[in-house]
């Protein structure tokens, strides 16, 4: 169609025009309007297409895409939800690589030909205030065009690989060639059928040790992959179909309308919509450590991974996914979970020690079997000299060459303890997954063995003490205090002030609810208790604010300023009004003046100023969190600025103002609180309440919490205010800070001035931080304890663990599996060095006095298959008990092996080599058995002690360790299984494991003696130790 026809039928169009109106009824009259715009849209269409038509090859532009017709959706028109207002015609129509691209180059221009910010809304299908349709087939279709907001991740470690890494292991290789070696030669001297035996026992012994360590790190690995995804997985303030709600990160889609506020990681790429004051950490992704501004006109660009330093605004998501920097980035990453912790690096220290020994008594071994081989010392199964010199066979002689090296790595093997590390990561990864469902997530794997040694543990009030559930309780206007039914007595004008004061100083909002009369609040918990009040207690309209003023500059609330303010102008006569909101004691303190319910504005005088002084602390008294409100009308000409360069930021006044009112906010303490705050202190651990309320209101808390007992009197210094804690000398704050119970009207300042303090005084301290101005102190804490609610995406990246559900009960239980995991650390390290001296002893000795090994390489191998990853199963999975809290801290000197540990080690390890000792010379005299019968019954025994030696350790200085076994089912089941595989090995497996059947009475003999070590055990526990560490005496006496 030409554009002449265009016009003709413009022409006719016009027709109706000329039609009267009076004639016209209703709805004779919208369709008239609508018939107008169609014909008016598709000339101006044609006209475009005209001018346009040369360069749309080389510049497509979001014109060319747009269909060529216009769609109505005819609605009741008393359907008052925007979500069921948005045709289904509305596909997002707009050339997604040219956004892309126009948002990662910061394309001013290019977003220009795209029609700005709203265009590029219009052509995404959203409407800029309430967001995107709120339905899933609308979210997967979004995420069908232009992707999800994931990021391809390098495909995770296989079974495979770990257990190719564990034949990386140099003790391991040279067992395969001596058991390579073994069977060549067992083949070569007795046939197939016979002479495998022995090396491929040793390969399948090798084989089961590779296979159980691969499966063991393979789950770890799992286990802390579904962690990072958990972690991952933030969430999002979104408005969709006009209802504000939050979403899973994950979910986030091309069209999205989000909420941005202090603290918070921008999910996606996008572009500014509206705000104020926003300023942007890029330094992850451009490493620039200043502060980018972000507005409409200059800058409107917005990049994911991104921080929200200052200020708030609502974000268009124009780019997800792999098409946002950030996820090509992470794509690239590798996560590597082999972090080291503290304590696994004081094991491989450990490790390396007592590998070091094993290996000297290995060489030692080696070294005196060579000799009796070769000096004719030793004999064959049938009583025959192995060596007589030149006659004897070179491949007998290769063959117990093979042999003997076998065994002396075996003892290598034996002797390195490498289920510590192994342990250290089953209990770390058991107690991390326990303690997800104990609504503690783990960061940081350093952070849960450091946490059983914390000493100090600095709470802020708000949320973690407290519910965070605000109601407003009580309200002052001036001097006068206003009942909840009274609303009515307040002056029109001051109510308009309180409306504004409320309704636009606040980073929440109100949504009329689709069905119900009580509309949806959302924000803070401060904002939402406020904003309900003003809706539903004073009669506010939200939408009405919005309508009647523009605001012109916000000052956003920060735990510094403790305070935000607007500056706001009535569209109707133009006048200025400037808002403060904030903690009241400061709000008063920049009042000059007061208003009256009457609406009569009253000097603030000497007199005056004390009784509305006395009114806060008599709320404070009670628990109650006041804020109070001031006002000040301004003209154009006394609107102050910051720079100097040009009128651009507005500065709120901070002085002269007129106190509008008070309103007290009631946040009950959580159920428990008190509970937890007294089993850390029967701990040993110190509880210290930073907060930035007032010092009444702190002090009732904290009385009320147990933080500040009973017997608690002002000269104590038990309470100090931030100011007064930062104007302390150095000395003076160490020598105070011990006292310290409760630091009221804080900055994030004289928190992190708190912790370096306790920390140069030798405590471990833990902090407990939600707010961007926290990440400091959270960082330079021993513990970071961000919270999972309330905390900002900032704080929790400076955190190690993340308290889910922002509860100080939550606190407490992480500080119970902290201990529980440096406990049942301790528990292995007793269990497996006493496996280590023995073995280690008993082979020695046999070595260099009888020239032969009573434990063979399998046998050794099996018994290193028990002790390193079935014992640290068994150990290293038991849960927190009440002992572990009426225990001291460990604290940062303690060492890991401790004198009741090396009692017990001891005695066990000693009482162990008598009774194997005396088997192996004396055995076949005693019971009258074969050699081969007494050796099986030394394998026995020594497996045995073992088993039930994990009893034992179960409880290092308790006697009773059968005290809580049933609820471990794990160890009852490892200690089942072992039992059994050990029958199958004596009974069943005589080639493979060199072993002979054993009569009943031969079991019980074995039994008998291995059980004698819990009477043993139960005795020593008798004997008293020193508290000083065994090697200080060492010392001393060098």
């Amino acid at each position: 169609m030409s554009s002449s026809d265009e016009f003709k039928l413009c022409d006719c169009g016009s027709l109706l025009l000329n039609v009267t109106t009076s004639t016209l009824t209703k709805a004779q009259r919208r369709w008239r309007i609508a018939y107008t715009a169609i014909y008016s849209a598709r000339v101006m269409l044609s006209l475009v297409r005209e001018i346009i038509s040369e360069s749309a090859s080389q510049h497509p532009s979001v014109i060319s895409h747009l269909p060529h017709y216009v769609a109505l959706d005819v609605e009741p028109s008393s359907t008052e939800h925007w979500g069921a207002k948005v045709s289904s015609s509305s596909a997002p129509k707009i050339d997604q690589k040219r956004l892309v691209k126009t948002v990662k180059e910061k394309d001013l221009v290019s977003l220009g030909d795209l029609g700005g910010v709203e265009g590029v809304a219009a052509a995404l299908g959203t409407n800029p205030e309430n967001g995107i349709r709120d339905d899933d087939k609308e979210a997967m279709k979004r995420q069908e065009m232009f992707g999800t907001n994931t990021y391809r991740k390098p495909p995770p470690k296989g079974l495979l690989y770990f257990v190719l890494d564990a034949f990386k292991d140099t003790t391991i290789l040279i067992l395969l060639v001596c058991a390579t070696l073994s069977l060549g030669f067992g083949i070569k001297e007795h046939g197939a059928a016979e002479g495998w035996y022995e090396g491929g026992s040793i390969f399948v012994a090798v084989f089961l040790v590779v296979v159980v360590s691969a499966l063991s790190n393979f789950r770890q690995e799992t286990q802390f992959d579904k962690l990072s995804k958990i972690s991952n997985n933030i969430k999002v303030e979104v408005v969709r179909g006009g209802r504000r709600q939050q979403i899973s990160i994950f979910d986030l889609v091309v069209g999205d309308v989000v909420f941005l506020n202090i603290g918070d990681q921008i999910p996606a790429d996008g572009l500014f919509l509206d705000g104020f004051s926003l300023q942007v950490d890029e330094s992850s992704m451009t490493g620039e450590s200043d502060h980018v501004e972000v507005d409409a006109s200059r800058n409107p660009f917005l990049f994911s991974g991104s921080k929200v330093a200052d200020g708030y605004a609502r974000m268009l998501v124009a780019s997800v996914g792999m098409d946002t920097a950030w996820g090509e980035m992470m794509s690239s990453i590798t996560s590597d979970n082999n972090e080291r912790t503290p304590l696994q690096a004081r094991l491989d220290k450990l490790t390396s020690s007592i590998g070091k020994v094993g290996l000297a008594v290995a060489f030692l071994v080696l070294v005196v079997l060579l000799i009796r081989y070769f000096t004719g010392n030793t004999k064959d199964d049938n009583g025959h000299k192995e060596y007589t010199g030149s006659k004897t066979d070179v491949d007998d002689i290769l063959n117990s060459i093979v042999r003997i090296v076998a065994a002396a790595v075996t003892i290598v093997v034996v002797a390195i303890p490498e289920g510590l590390p192994l342990a250290v990561t089953l209990t770390l990864a058991y107690s991390m997954k326990r303690m997800m469902a104990d609504q503690a997530m783990v960061r940081k794997l350093s952070a849960c063995e450091t946490m059983g040694s914390a000493t100090v543990i600095c709470t802020d009030k708000t949320g973690t003490l407290t519910l965070n559930q605000m109601k407003v309780t009580k309200f002052c206007l001036g001097q006068e205090s206003i009942k909840e039914d009274h609303a009515n007595i307040i002056a029109p004008s001051v109510l308009e002030l309180f409306y504004q004061g409320v309704g636009l100083n606040t980073t929440g909002s109100v949504c009329k609810a689709v069905s119900g009369s009580v509309p949806e609040f959302s924000g803070s918990p401060t904002e939402k208790a406020i904003l309900s009040w003003a809706v539903l207690g004073l009669g506010m309209d939200m939408e009405k604010m919005k309508q009647n003023y523009s605001i012109l500059h916000v000052e956003t609330f920060n735990s510094e300023k403790k305070r935000s303010g607007v500056s706001v102008r009535i569209k109707a006569d133009g006048t200025i009004h400037q808002h403060w909101k904030g903690a009241a004691e400061m709000i008063v303190a920049m009042c000059s003046q007061y208003y009256e319910s009457n609406g009569i504005i009253r000097p603030m005088n000497e007199d005056g100023r004390s009784k509305i002084e006395m009114i806060i602390q008599s709320m404070a008294a009670s628990s109650l969190r006041c804020i109070a409100f001031a006002h000040k009308q301004v003209s154009e000409a006394e609107i102050e600025y910051d720079d100097q360069s040009g009128e651009t930021h507005q500065r709120i006044k901070e002085d002269g103002l007129t106190l509008l009112g008070i309103v007290g906010l009631k946040d009950p303490c959580r159920q428990g609180v008190k509970n937890a705050v007294e089993a850390c202190q029967s701990a040993g651990v110190d509880i210290k309440m930073i907060t930035g309320d007032n010092v009444f209101t702190a002090k009732a808390i904290a009385t009320e919490c147990g933080i500040l007992g009973p017997d608690y009197h002002e000269e104590s210094g038990e309470v100090v205010e931030g100011i007064e804690f930062r104007n302390y000398t150095p000395v003076e704050r160490k020598e105070k800070v011990d006292t310290i119970r409760v630091m009221a009207r804080s900055s994030p300042f004289d928190k992190l001035l708190m912790v370096q303090c306790l920390k140069q005084k030798g405590h471990v301290v833990a902090v407990t931080g939600d707010g961007t101005n926290d990440a400091p102190a959270l960082k330079e804490a021993d513990i970071g304890l961000s919270m999972g609610i309330q905390g900002t995406e900032v704080a929790k990246e400076s955190s190690d663990i993340v308290i889910l559900d922002d509860n100080f009960s939550s606190v407490a239980t992480v500080l119970r599996w902290g201990r529980c995991v440096y406990n049942n650390i301790q528990k292995f390290i007793q269990f497996q060095l006493t496996v280590n001296v023995a073995a280690l002893v008993i082979n020695f000795i046999a070595a260099v006095s009888a020239g032969e090994v009573p434990l063979t390489t399998v046998q050794l191998l099996w018994v290193n298959l028990i002790m390193d990853t079935l014992g640290a199963l068994a150990l290293a999975t038991d849960r927190p008990t009440k002992e572990l809290m009426q225990k001291p801290p460990v604290g940062r000197t303690e060492p890991l092996i401790t004198n009741i540990m090396w009692r017990n080690l001891l005695a066990q390890a000693l009482y162990q080599i008598a009774i194997l000792l005396i088997l192996q010379f004396r055995g076949e005299s005693i019971f009258n058995v074969s050699e081969r019968v007494k050796d099986t019954m030394i394998f026995n025994t020594f497996v045995l002690c073992q088993v039930f030696n994990e009893f034992n350790a179960r409880k290092l200085e308790k006697q009773n360790v059968f005290q809580g076994i049933l609820k471990n089912r794990l160890f009852l089941g490892i200690v089942g299984i072992t039992i059994i595989l050990q029958v199958v090995m004596v009974e069943f497996l005589k080639k493979f494991a060199d072993t002979e059947k054993l009569k009943l009475w031969q079991w019980g003999v074995c039994i008998l003696i291995a059980a004698f070590s819990w009477p043993i055990a139960w005795f020593v526990k008798l004997i008293p130790v020193s508290n000083k560490p065994l090697f200080n005496y060492l010392k001393r006496s060098r």
